[in-house]
């Protein structure tokens, strides 16, 4: 079994109004705070990148790059 990564701490600073949103989105979808912004993070990083996902054991093995911004993607656009 692969070794269990640990997350990145990092510091945010955010306007209350949108902490406010946050807090209501993550209340409805019975997630904390950090929860939500993790999954709003992941769910915009995959639509940025094409719906390329790479599941953290991917992330460990993987040789292949993620694509970056600008770079064309196979799903059509909206």
């Amino acid at each position: 079994m692969p070794a269990k990564r640990e997350k990145k701490s990092f510091l945010l600073r955010i306007d209350p109004d949108l902490w406010a949103d946050l807090e209501a989105l993550a209340s409805a979808d019975l997630r904390s705070v950090n929860g939500q912004v993790e999954f709003l993070l992941r769910d915009a990083v995959r639509r940025r990148i094409g719906g390329v996902r790479r599941s953290s054991e991917d992330d460990v093995r993987s040789n292949s790059p993620i694509p970056r911004s600008g770079a064309p993607s196979d799903e059509p656009s909206a």
